[in-house]
């Protein structure tokens, strides 16, 4: 069996059609079908069904994937190894996070590591969306639930609450609730429900069963902003609003408790990179853990 047809194999079933792992791997779209051709002919079975949307993996294409994962593992493993990768930590890893998390927390520390590292690259995406590790968007990423699925390595970073917060400005115009039930008669700031990247995303109702935002942002650090600019009352994370002196707490309501998981793929384990960025990201955090509750 040719690696380069397990590698090429691994691209497509990531991607989900060919002309987009072509485009990743660089090459010609007919050398990938072709290559694709090649390898079912070796195994005797038909990988892909090919779809006008794309190309989805067969029964035995989802088996033959697990065998592949596990080939690219060893395949890294040695790379890592006979490359002397464990004498220097370069090349590039991606950190998906939540952007509240990503911007208001890993950004400005990041820094710090490529100063230590300087052939290690880093790219942060802190944008409000999920990452597939698998298909590899992304090497690490920051989560609100532990996976339950797929090859993955995961660990509990730290708990964050959140709690409801308003302007100093907001709370001079308008005043403050006293209770739950008052806060139907103030302007709420909130997230967009069918753009949520969980379900564990949808707290308002631990705070009020009918809650209605009149004002719906799809980001954390937009919902901050919308806060800040006095247009009513929100939601936010402790740890990024502790930061602005100009927000106040709105003490109705006990706390919202959540948790961050820095997770990865199972076939990156023996990346060097990989574990030196995980490793500063969790010591990152337990240095300033008071701060996120």
């Amino acid at each position: 069996m040719n690696w380069d047809d397990v590698r090429i194999f691994l691209a497509v079933a990531r991607a989900g059609q060919i002309l987009g792992a072509a485009r990743r791997l660089e090459l010609n779209h007919a050398t990938v079908s072709r290559r694709i051709a090649a390898l079912e002919r070796a195994l005797g079975a038909k990988l892909f069904r090919r779809l006008t949307t794309g190309s989805e993996l067969t029964e035995e294409g989802e088996r033959f994937l697990n065998v592949a994962e596990r080939i690219e593992a060893d395949m890294i493993a040695a790379r890592a190894e006979i490359a002397g990768e464990s004498d220097e930590i370069a090349g590039v890893v991606r950190i998906g996070a939540p952007d509240g998390f990503g911007v208001a927390f890993l950004a400005p520390r990041l820094g710090a590591l490529t100063e230590r590292h300087p052939g290690l690259s880093i790219q942060l995406v802190p944008v409000p969306r999920s990452f597939s590790l698998s298909r590899r968007e992304a090497d690490i990423a920051i989560t609100v639930e532990r996976p339950t699925e797929g090859r993955l390595v995961a660990g509990k970073l730290v708990d964050y609450t959140l709690s409801l917060y308003a302007s100093r400005d907001y709370a001079e115009r308008y005043g403050l609730p006293r209770s739950v039930a008052d806060l139907k008669q103030h302007r709420l700031i909130g997230y967009v429900p069918d753009l949520l990247i969980s379900l564990s995303l949808d707290y308002g109702p631990e705070i009020m069963p009918d809650w209605q935002a009149s004002f719906a942002v799809s980001s954390a650090l937009g919902q901050v902003e919308a806060v800040r600019s006095g247009a009513g009352i929100g939601i936010l994370h402790t740890f990024i609003a502790r930061a602005h002196e100009d927000l106040v707490p709105v003490a109705i309501a006990p706390p919202i408790r959540r948790g961050y998981w820095l997770v990865y793929h199972e076939t990156v384990r023996p990346l060097r990179r990989v574990q030196a960025v995980s490793a500063f990201i969790a010591a990152a955090v337990e240095a300033e853990r008071a701060r996120f509750v």
